[in-house]
């Protein structure tokens, strides 16, 4: 299958760049999974599509300042940086991406906000990667990224972070801090809807998936076969996987919210659908002719062409199905990717 399968065209226009006036005020798309029949309805709609007895289950990762910009000591040319994660036991070392990363090299030092020092430590294998290792000599807390770093806006916003994003890109019930961007889906949730989804007895869980590198990666392969996933780490409470297997044995649905939850449950089950609990990594990669072991429904946002997730809905439904769903929604003018409109399969 080519990943030029996956293209669509999106006028640049509807590509959300601010988010909607009021949190949870967007539109919402009902596509049915194996149909493909499309509806139109607002996010407060939401609870009136979702059957009693339904287990819904959140990422709470929450949005790092990783996002930081540092100047080369030798030189006073400023770099931009986005910290991903730590390597090694010490806190001290991390893995960034950096814009314009052939120029970056070990050896190289570069001074933050704050007056202090991270240092280019080596050279990836692959001299194209946009990855490279930097040091410091101390560990970073988020305390140093509070002061240092900005709200990690993905590339197809065209401004620069504000104070408004410092609430709204990130999901009402965020709590373990590591993402490197927003598990978007959740943005459209409130705790009025949160509590109007309790009130019509429908379960919520949540559990932890770190959203990655793999977020600001295109696929570059030509065949998607071949395109290599990143690797994110999760977390799923041994007393949410519980409740997840006791819904699954009594034949209720799991309506994962975004495709960060969607990639956790279906990397932690076993062949039968059961999920195990506690600490893992993943870098699974959903496209059609995946077999979904867990997840029923799935709410979600709309998606880049050619990514690695309109392929992960692609294959919760079908390609053909999305497309056309996309289409309507073009012409009709909802907004997409981060800061746009919902989608919920089922």
């Amino acid at each position: 299958m080519k990943t030029s399968d996956f293209y669509f065209d999106l006028p640049q226009e509807l590509i959300a760049q601010k988010p909607s006036g009021e949190r949870g005020q967007d539109r919402l798309m009902l596509l049915g999974r194996k149909s493909g029949e499309v509806s139109h309805y607002r996010m407060e709609d939401l609870p009136d599509l979702v059957d009693e007895g339904t287990l819904m289950i959140f990422n709470n990762s929450k949005v790092r300042r990783s996002r930081c910009y540092g100047i080369r000591k030798s030189s006073g040319v400023e770099r931009e940086f986005m910290f991903l994660n730590q390597t090694g036991p010490e806190g001290d070392t991390w893995n960034t991406m950096v814009r314009g990363a052939k120029k970056v090299r070990p050896g190289n030092v570069y001074v933050f906000p704050d007056g202090s020092e991270g240092v280019i430590v080596e050279n990836p294998a692959d001299e194209n990667s946009e990855f490279r290792l930097m040091k410091f000599p101390f560990r970073l807390t988020e305390e140093w990224f509070e002061k240092n770093g900005h709200i990690p806006l993905p590339p197809y916003i065209r401004r620069e972070d504000d104070d408004t994003d410092s609430e709204r890109y990130q999901t009402v019930y965020a709590k373990e801090t590591g993402s490197a961007a927003c598990p978007t889906a959740g943005l459209h949730f409130t705790e009025p809807m949160l509590q109007r989804l309790r009130d019509k007895k429908i379960d919520l869980e949540w559990l932890t998936l770190h959203v990655g590198l793999g977020t600001f990666l295109p696929v570059r392969a030509e065949n998607i076969e071949d395109h290599k996933m990143h690797e994110e780490v999760y977390t799923i409470p041994y007393d949410v996987a519980d409740k997840i297997n006791e819904a699954k044995k009594s034949g209720r649905k799991i309506l994962a919210v975004g495709t960060t939850s969607v990639r956790t449950l279906e990397s932690a089950a076993d062949e039968n659908g059961f999920v195990h609990g506690g600490t893992g990594s993943t870098h699974i990669f959903m496209y059609p002719g995946y077999k979904f072991k867990v997840v029923d429904q799935m709410f979600t946002n709309f998606h880049t062409p050619e990514s690695t997730l309109i392929m992960l809905v692609s294959a919760f439904s079908t390609r053909e199905n999305i497309l056309n769903a996309y289409r309507c929604a073009v012409e009709e003018k909802y907004r997409f990717f981060s800061y746009g409109d919902a989608m919920l399969i089922r």
